[in-house]
């Protein structure tokens, strides 16, 4: 099979493009599916950059999302058949293999149904997102309807799914964005207000915009010095969740005094841990998703779409682009 990877670390030149063995063998609960499209995400890019901070052994093949046909199911698999359109988000730690290939053994409770309202290519940007969104906002900061919700890069990978989310949950948004034409797309996706970052003081605008209170949540998807920020446009009793390693002299005395509830939400420990039941909470996040997209209530954007060779071209343009929605490779088949 035709597969990306990499045998050291480095820029996107260390990333090659050629000929892998095909997986064959299924252990009981493994799915081996055809991959028809990959996601493109920064955690891609991290690994790439870093690998021996991850569980990975070279030749190292990246990727976490895939969408594509069941080949075969283990002999375990019962909700799954050869020939379903399955979409799933599985980083290739612990042995596993990513998904920049045109085939992969998958552990069959990440897997769900593909929406049946999107391409291959659409469906392939979805999952990481979906996940780490549902996550943060359901299970970390337990949203609910008519609070105040601030997500930080609101028309990236996850912010423009979270923007969603947290509307259908009932609550409104604020969000920050670098120029006008990604706020103009922000308020397509629902938000309520949001404020140019580059130009705008963000504490200052999130308290304008609640009369001083702050937001009930935080989401921080883009780092330390947002992290910082985001204490600061809580409420009293808020809720604080990020996606990223906070900085090692990050000031949590304010949010002690005021009883901010900090959350993290890294979407990888179910397959890092390999905690069954946390793998199957994320299938079924998927499921519910792939209603919502089904009934028009939740959209996900492909920013651009690059052939299977052009991987290296794809991460760099995903770092050096911040585009607004996603990146996508199509596969060779």
């Amino acid at each position: 099979m035709k597969a990306v990877y990499f045998e050291k670390s480095g820029s996107s030149d260390v990333l090659q493009y050629g000929d892998i063995d095909t997986p064959t063998q299924c252990s009981d609960k493994q799915a081996l599916v055809r991959i028809k499209a990959a996601g493109v995400n920064p955690i891609d890019c991290k690994i790439r950059a870093a690998p021996d901070r991850f569980p990975v052994s070279f030749p190292i093949i990246p990727g976490c999302d895939g969408a594509g046909i069941v080949e075969a199911v283990g002999k375990a698999v019962q909700t799954f058949k050869p020939g379903d359109a399955v979409y799933f988000s599985q980083p290739g730690f612990n042995q596993r293999q990513g998904t920049y290939a045109d085939y992969v053994l998958v552990d069959a409770s990440l897997l769900a149904k593909k929406p049946q309202t999107l391409s291959f290519e659409q469906a392939a940007a979805a999952p990481l997102v979906l996940i780490t969104a549902w996550e943060a906002l359901h299970d970390r900061a337990r949203i609910a309807s008519g609070q105040t919700v601030l997500i930080h890069a609101g028309v990236g990978g996850v912010g423009h799914v979270a923007i969603q989310l947290a509307k259908l949950a009932g609550a409104k948004v604020i969000t920050t964005v670098s120029n006008v034409e990604k706020s103009a797309f922000a308020k397509q996706l629902g938000a309520d207000e949001t404020i140019l970052y580059k130009s705008q003081h963000v504490v200052d605008e999130v308290m304008s915009w609640t009369g001083g209170e702050g937001v009930d949540i935080a989401f921080d998807t883009v780092g330390p010095s947002v992290l910082q920020s985001c204490f600061n446009s809580v409420k009293n009793y808020g809720d604080v969740v990020t996606i990223l390693q906070p900085a090692a002299d990050t000031n949590w005395s304010d949010a002690r005094v005021r009883n901010i509830r900090f959350g993290f939400e890294l979407m990888l420990t179910p397959v890092i841990l390999e905690i069954d039941s946390a793998k199957q909470h994320q299938g079924e996040i998927l499921t519910r998703c792939a209603a919502l997209i089904d009934d028009g209530k939740l959209k996900i954007e492909v920013a651009r779409t690059f052939d299977l060779a052009e991987a290296a071209a794809a991460q760099d343009f995903l770092e050096q682009q911040h585009p607004a929605g996603k990146v996508v490779l199509n596969m060779s088949q």
